[in-house]
């Protein structure tokens, strides 16, 4: 899952469908797995809708509380494989090495991507990811 899509099922502006479907199926308990900079992403989201006032302090110390109660584990080997693969997709797929690194946890864990990042989405599909 990334930053996208956890904000996209906490701020109330946007409820995206395909963010819904992914905390449903954390909900039931499908494992998650996120890259180290997952929890910083997400904190910076939050913090950049309080500045443009899209919520307010106490909306984004709710849904930060949100995230901190999730099953939602952190994937330690996510900087180990910065110099490497995570860098190699980066430059096969045009992404950042942020995104990057969530083609590279989810390549590796064989498991589905779950993002609303449009050029992340079209390169996992490249890759062979599933896309929630």
């Amino acid at each position: 899952m990334d930053g996208s899509t956890a904000l996209g099922f906490l701020m109330a502006d946007e409820q995206a469908p395909q963010a819904r479907r992914a905390l449903e199926a954390l909900e039931r308990g499908v494992p998650t797995f996120v890259p180290s900079h997952w929890a910083l992403e997400t904190a910076n989201g939050l913090l950049m809708a309080e500045r443009r006032k899209r919520i307010t302090q106490a909306d984004a110390a709710e849904a930060l509380e949100i995230l901190g109660q999730l099953p939602i584990e952190t994937d330690d080997a996510t900087g180990r494989r910065a110099a490497g693969e995570t860098a190699g997709l980066a430059r096969q797929y045009g992404l950042t090495i942020y995104d990057a690194a969530y083609l590279e946890l989810a390549l590796r864990r064989g498991a589905a991507l779950a993002t609303s990042d449009a050029a992340l989405a079209k390169a996992a599909r490249k890759a062979g990811v599933d896309v929630i």
